[in-house]
């Protein structure tokens, strides 16, 4: 893989162009303990990563009620020097039902991104965090408290670089306005499914903007500000690469079509054909794939690797939404 130097503070690693996203690491989101099978199932997982280049992984304190980043912890600890030669990033923001007495919420608050992140080093394993992301735009959150926190654990060396999830560009500049701290990462849902991030520009000024709910200008802001993109879903659950998933669109069929004839010409997978449609993106967009299954990692090797031409982006694109430019 080719890789790319992300704005990293104290941490020269350059990043692979995909990240494999753990969110499936450690088994059902319930109570039940981490057995041995699923130990080995991480270990694989992690391993295939790692041999087709990835070398940069996504993990949140959420993730199977934390029991993704216990089991990543005990991957790291049976690979001598594997911590300094990967990016590790988490997120923190969240409260799940069950963990508390109160409902399922947001929570920004200083004093709970700090015990968040507390609580990720010590599955983890680990000293530090590279990245930690806030998961959630919270509508109580201070943006003050927050560059406050995010400046006592920097200073603590407990996390290097930050970033957000699911934020607008408007919202991620009310952050900056109030952190020393550069935020460096934005992950959104997108993929060939999900193209609201397309839309929000080429819609300007025409009715169809309306049924857009993608933040206008998000794209822009982050190229602008050397915040680095990254997908969550990029794969779109399979829908593009044989999985049938009942009440989708109608136009999912015809694109998979074109995306299995698109990849026979490349000589490719399908996945590397979705994963390369984001990738074209001018913006440089940083894939976060959320298999567990080692097939399917190995079938996103060559995805940094493939050039597809404008007209074949303008097909998918054109497919996808279901109607001409």
């Amino acid at each position: 893989m080719s890789y790319r130097q992300l704005p990293l503070h104290d941490h020269q690693i350059p990043a692979s162009p995909i990240v494999l996203g753990c969110m499936r690491f450690g088994g059902d989101w319930d109570g039940a303990p981490i057995t041995e099978d699923l130990v080995v199932e991480g270990r694989q997982a992690v391993e295939v990563a790692l041999e087709i280049g990835i070398n940069h992984f996504d993990l949140a304190d959420i993730y199977t009620r934390g029991k993704a980043e216990h089991v990543f912890g005990r991957i790291l600890s049976e690979r001598n020097g594997l911590r300094e030669q990967i990016i590790i990033q988490s997120k923190c923001g969240i409260r799940l039902v069950g963990d508390d007495e109160g409902p399922q919420r947001y929570d920004t608050s200083g004093a709970h991104i700090i015990k968040s992140v507390d609580g990720i080093l010590s599955r983890l394993g680990t000293e530090y965090l590279d990245i930690l992301l806030l998961h959630r735009p919270d509508p109580l959150a201070h943006p003050q408290e927050i560059g406050e926190a995010l400046a006592k654990l920097h200073q603590a060396g407990k996390v290097r670089n930050f970033g957000v999830s699911n934020m607008g560009s408007e919202q991620i500049r009310l952050l900056q306005m109030h952190s020393r701290m550069p935020f460096i990462v934005n992950q959104l849902e997108m993929s060939l499914d999900k193209i609201g991030f397309v839309e929000a520009g080429v819609t300007v000024n025409r009715a169809q903007a309306k049924e857009n709910v993608f933040p206008y200008g998000t794209m822009e802001y982050c190229q602008a500000e050397r915040i680095q993109l990254q997908a969550w879903g990029p794969l779109a659950q399979g829908r593009f690469t044989g999985r049938a998933i009942e009440g989708q669109r109608p136009e999912i069929e015809a694109t998979a079509e074109l995306v299995a004839r698109i990849a026979k010409e490349h000589g490719v997978t399908s996945e590397a054909i979705v994963l390369a449609w984001l990738m074209k993106h001018p913006a440089g967009i940083q894939p976060v794939i959320g298999s567990i299954r080692p097939e399917r990692i190995l079938a996103c090797r060559d995805a940094a690797q493939v050039e597809l031409t404008r007209y074949e982006w303008y097909e998918l694109y054109s497919s996808s939404c279901g109607r001409r430019m």
